[in-house]
């Protein structure tokens, strides 16, 4: 038996916001913006490494207070990256605010930022 995580979700409050983030700052790809009830649709986000993001709108108070909370404070979403400057330069000058100067570990070189929600991320090249 083969099992693959097809994608995890992250709660957002707008779907063309979080698709603006994700393409323009990240330069991810749109795999999917697909229709499926009035005010809902299947929105499907990809860094060029691979991993998928189902970017899931708010529908109600209790997912809309858990926006930006989904890791409970703590780092929620790992990006590994293969040009740890690069990326962080863009991010920065696109207004990403990081948590901390980057850093050397053992597993490479990481620093924290926050998506426009919230959440914590870890940038990371590893070693």
């Amino acid at each position: 038996m083969t099992q693959t995580l097809a994608a995890t979700a992250l709660l957002v409050p707008d779907y063309d916001e979080a698709i603006a983030f994700f393409t323009t700052v990240l330069r991810w790809t749109l795999v999917e913006d697909t229709p499926l009830a009035p005010g809902k649709r299947w929105v499907l986000v990809a860094p060029s490494g691979g991993g998928t993001l189902l970017l899931a709108r708010a529908a109600n108070e209790t997912q809309r207070a858990a926006i930006g909370q989904q890791g409970g404070g703590r780092v929620f979403l790992f990006l590994h990256t293969t040009s740890f400057d690069a990326d962080h330069h863009r991010l920065l000058a696109h207004g990403v605010r990081f948590l901390e100067t980057p850093r050397h570990e053992p597993y490479g070189t990481v620093a924290v930022f926050l998506d426009p929600w919230g959440n914590r991320w870890d940038l990371i090249q590893p070693s």
